[in-house]
């Protein structure tokens, strides 16, 4: 049962495992802040694996684990986050390396996101990801309305730091 649920995970994790990379990319600033947030949410996507009920879709319950996770730990930037050993809670993932060479040119835009506040950061990042509204609002746990508010304050407030 436990090899069984192991399996799918690996499987799961290993197709979208650029979900957390590319939240690393955004609540982080440098490489060892990202592999350390990157470990981070592969653990909490391990553990609360078989929690996962299936209601939606893998991809968008991992975006949930993962922002919750990225945001719980870099809130408070002075607590030092307790974290397990990899190795114990992850056994055979493949590991791609993160390239951002395409992303190079969108400097300008992270450096903008990450001065806006969490919640503003997730609806962006759901937002540029192409997500609808129903599954931002489902991922961020607010109604659809709210997050359509929100998202347009948001997007306001990415406008104001990029055109000052």
């Amino acid at each position: 049962m436990l090899k069984d649920l192991e399996d799918k995970f690996l499987i799961d994790f290993e197709k979208n495992q650029n979900i957390a990379h590319k939240i690393c990319r955004i609540y982080t600033t440098d490489r060892e802040a990202h592999n350390d947030l990157f470990q981070e949410i592969t653990i909490q996507v391990w553990k609360n694996y078989s929690k996962f009920r299936g209601d939606s879709k893998f991809s968008t319950w991992m975006y949930r684990v993962a922002l919750n996770t990225a945001i719980s730990l870099y809130r408070k930037s002075t607590r030092q986050p307790k974290t397990q050993d990899f190795n114990d809670v992850v056994y055979k993932i493949q590991t791609i390396d993160y390239d951002d060479t395409e992303e190079v040119q969108l400097k300008a835009l992270y450096k903008a996101i990450h001065r806006l506040n969490d919640i503003d950061k997730a609806l962006i990042f759901l937002y540029l990801e192409d997500k609808p509204y129903k599954e931002i609002s489902e991922t961020l746990g607010i109604s659809n309305v709210n997050a359509r508010v929100k998202m347009n304050r948001a997007k306001e407030k990415l406008k104001n730091i990029l055109n000052p």
